[in-house]
């Protein structure tokens, strides 16, 4: 069951294995040499033979041997187990000291060795008790104490005396006893309720019967109610009596009522002890399948806090999109994480245990924050012991790939593993981490027809030749850059576009007022003050007139006509990139050639883009679909065609003297990225970049107090993985950004897709998303199934690892902002009021 082997119940109720030392026993003795005495807990110091029967009583019962006793100061500086001072030897002597703080010790050998251990059986468990602990608490030696003395000597009970509360908790704390009997019938002597109070304060008082001595009611009074005892902490009266036969059979009664009882419960809670290390998940449910108990591991696999579960069925669960009654039946969307035991009680006391396969991913609740987040507002620079929500949402993200749930259970049963299994299972993740197996299991979130269509649109390549109709760029895509203007240094930039420049660090930049003042042509002006910023000049050790050259080239085979693929859109997601290179985990994991890669991908990420997307391309049979074999069309011309126009001509080829090695290694780079950007890939990088990137980072922040970047530049896999998930962010941000910006951005889009829409209509190609028809289309409900489907998890698991709470309030409120015009029936951007 995941647990150590077999237990041990100890009578302080301490749990442990059966095959641990002997040395890391919580109660061991000291080791002193105590003859025939050795098998019995505590330190007995051997007195004179006459000192063995109280003044006034008779012997024990015939036959038992001279019985043996031992004082112990407690107290005043003394240790527990040296011996008395000569004047304290005698029972009946006067003690000298009175500050001293005393406790005494008989006990008879030959009771104890004729009552050994008593094996009791509780259900399945065979448990072995030992003789009984007694301390009897009594300021004088008088006839009842010498009644309890020889009643649990006849017993074969180990008892105790002690004469001052001090001296009683001492000796409790150290022996732990199943019974103390406290006398209550003189208050002078010290007050028997604050003394019970005391004991009970402590944690081994749990499992201890507290028995108060109190004197008779006389005959003109009422006999007193027990409450202010029970209130105290007692657990029973007994009325005084001196008889060793009454005291006895008191004794006798609590062991095999109360004692017995509370052994029972110590096992009990060992077997609790037990389930809670244990690492399979367990529930312990009533007849009517209400929750009575889980472990932790139960919790953990649920995605549930205890306080949730216990008292409800799992059918009353708090109800989300990830936990719908139909997906519960739907074995498509379950996830055999591991096995789950129900124990089931009935009416009858007897439990019966089912195995289940736990549906995982559909009974998790849509977020667990793991970690309280401190400053989360701030930019610190500090990543130290931070944990984001977003750590914790990656988690029990929208989709997941099948090689996403393989590596969840291999996490899982690394916990349980030896070394050698372990190590292999490591080195299994890595192979798994570094080769193309994250294509997602797709489907809707809902029933929603915006977001079937939107994602039907963005993630396949369309009908394939439903239509003999082709599609003929209207644009020269190799346009020479002769007749383009002369570019201007980054010195002689307008002050009007340099103020605005001045801003470009910040997030809420406002790349369309950057677009007003040069008349459309962001890209060359931010390009000069981003790439002069990243030192790229001097990395690929070309001039500043080759750049602003090759950024006009680039810039002039964006279609201007588009309404949102154009070079405004090129200079936005450019902005975003050199964000987010900005940030500290960010840069701790990429290299300069990265950087620069980074940079130039974003510029030509979608240069000559036609405002169509692939399905329509691949649908009409476009010369760009046949050649590119409908897979990846765009995504691999804009990479093709951004080499072919950096190299056809020297004035703008900002590649001709970098090192051919370098050349190779950063070409390859941007082509990675670039093609990143394509959407039927989109799930297959975030998942990759969850589990190979998100997770280990998570588990290391967890085991250490140290900030060590999880992704650092020894692993090259995890920069191409940063890399991809960085200009994948940056190419979609629009969602993130301040929401005027948002929602002219929203604005553009839609207006593509309409345009888009209208053409397939005209040249009777497949609409490839119909919902986009300007007559009908709610621009609401298309960003709504835009941010749930793709943006939420992306974000989530980029933001974990590069800390942006500014875009994540802004993709908030922006969400917030289309919900609301939804919920009015509203279709447009923004209510007709704030139009």
């Amino acid at each position: 069951m995941g647990c150590a082997p077999s237990i041990h119940v100890s009578q302080s109720g301490v749990i442990y294995c059966r095959d641990s030392d002997e040395s890391n026993s919580p109660r061991q003795t000291s080791g002193v040499s105590q003859g025939p005495a050795a098998p019995l807990h505590g330190l007995f110091v051997q007195t004179d033979a006459a000192d063995a029967v109280p003044a006034g009583r008779a012997p024990g019962p015939p036959g038992a041997v001279r019985v043996r006793r031992a004082r112990a100061e407690l107290g005043s500086g003394s240790s527990a187990g040296s011996a008395a001072p000569a004047g304290t030897t005698c029972r009946g002597r006067r003690r000298h000291c009175c500050a001293s703080a005393e406790a005494e010790t008989q006990t008879s050998y030959t009771s104890v060795q004729q009552v050994s251990s008593a094996e009791v059986r509780i259900g399945p468990m065979r448990l072995t008790q030992d003789p009984i602990q007694v301390l009897l608490i009594f300021a004088k030696e008088d006839s009842q104490s010498d009644g309890f003395w020889w009643a649990c000597d006849r017993a074969g009970y180990r008892c105790n005396i002690a004469r001052t509360p001090e001296s009683a908790l001492e000796c409790f704390l150290d022996k732990h006893h199943e019974i103390i009997v406290i006398d209550h019938r003189h208050t002078w002597n010290f007050n028997a309720e604050a003394v019970c109070r005391s004991i009970r304060a402590t944690n081994p008082s749990e499992h201890t019967v507290i028995l108060a001595v109190v004197s008779p009611a006389s005959d003109d009074h009422e006999e007193a109610s027990v409450l202010p005892l029970l209130h105290a902490g007692f657990n029973r009266r007994f009325m005084e009596n001196s008889s060793i036969i009454a005291c006895y059979n008191e004794l006798i009664q609590i062991e095999h009522g109360e004692v017995l009882s509370q052994f029972k419960l110590r096992a009990c809670n060992s077997v609790f002890t037990a389930l809670d290390h244990c690492h399979e998940a367990i529930e312990i449910t009533s007849d009517d399948h209400v929750i009575q108990y889980v472990n932790p591991a139960f919790e953990r696999m649920m995605g549930y806090h205890k306080g949730e579960l216990l008292g409800k069925e799992l059918a009353e669960l708090p109800k989300s999109d990830k936990n719908r009654a139909d997906l519960l039946d739907t074995i498509n969307t379950c996830i055999k994480k591991g096995k789950m035991h129900k124990i089931h009680r009935d009416s009858g006391d007897n439990s019966q245990t089912e195995l289940h396969s736990v549906r995982h991913r559909n009974r998790r609740k849509e977020s667990i924050d793991v970690k309280s987040v401190s400053s989360r507002g701030s930019d610190a620079p500090s990543l130290q012991n931070r944990r984001y929500p977003s750590m914790a949402r990656i988690h029990s993200m929208t989709i997941e790939a099948p090689i996403t749930k393989v590596i969840n259970i291999i996490n899982a049963a690394q916990e349980n593993s030896p070394v050698t299994v372990a190590e292999a299972l490591d080195r299994v993740l890595e192979i798994l981490r570094t080769t193309e197996l994250y294509s997602p299991q797709l489907g809707t979130k809902d029933e929603d027809p915006h977001t079937s269509d939107l994602v039907g649109g963005l993630m396949t390549d369309g009908l394939r030749r439903l239509s003999g109709n082709e599609y003929v760029f209207t644009k020269n895509v190799h346009q020479s850059h002769s007749h383009l203007a002369m570019p201007v240094t980054i010195n002689d930039v307008p002050p009007c576009i340099a103020q605005l420049l001045d801003n470009e660090e910040s997030w809420d930049f406002n790349i369309f007022e950057l677009e007003a003042v040069t008349h459309k042509r962001p890209l060359v002006y931010l390009g000069l003050k981003v790439f002069s910023r990243f030192g790229v000049c001097a990395f690929l050790n070309c001039s500043e007139a080759t750049l602003r050259a090759w950024l006009q080239v680039i810039e002039a085979n964006y279609h201007s006509s588009n309404a949102y693929h154009n070079s405004t859109h090129a200079a936005d997601v450019l902005h975003a990139t050199a964000f987010f290179l900005g940030k500290e985990r960010v840069k701790g994991s990429l290299d300069h050639l990265d950087e620069v890669a980074a940079l130039i991908a974003a510029t030509v990420h979608d240069v000559d883009h036609p405002g169509r997307t692939n399905s329509f391309l691949c649908n009409a049979g476009s010369e760009l679909a046949v050649l590119y074999n409908d897979t990846a069309v765009l995504e691999s011309h804009h990479t093709a065609l951004a080499f072919q126009l950096t190299v056809k001509d020297a004035k703008c080829n900002i590649f001709k003297n970098i090192d051919r090695n370098h050349y190779r290694t950063l070409r390859q780079a941007i082509i990675d990225m670039v093609l990143a950007t394509e959407m039927t890939k989109h799930f297959e990088h975030v998942n990759k970049f969850v589990n190979s990137i998100n997770k280990p980072m998570a588990a290391e922040i967890e085991s250490s107090d140290c900030e060590c970047g999880p992704a650092g530049k020894s692993f090259l896999e995890n920069q191409i993985l940063i890399k991809r998930m960085m200009i994948k962010c940056a190419d979609v941000a629009n969602p993130c950004r301040p929401l005027d910006l948002c929602i002219e951005w929203a604005g553009r889009i839609s207006e593509e897709y309409f345009s888009q829409t209208d053409e397939e209509k005209r040249q009777g190609l497949p609409v490839v998303m119909p919902v986009f028809d300007r007559t009908s289309c709610s621009i609401p409900k298309s960003q709504i199934s835009f941010i749930d489907y793709f943006i939420t998890d992306m974000f989530d698991a980029w933001d974990a690892f590069a800390h942006l709470p500014a875009l994540m309030q802004h993709l908030a409120d922006n969400y917030k902002h289309w919900k609301t015009l939804d919920d009015l029936k509203c279709k447009s951007l923004r209510l007709p009021s704030d139009s």
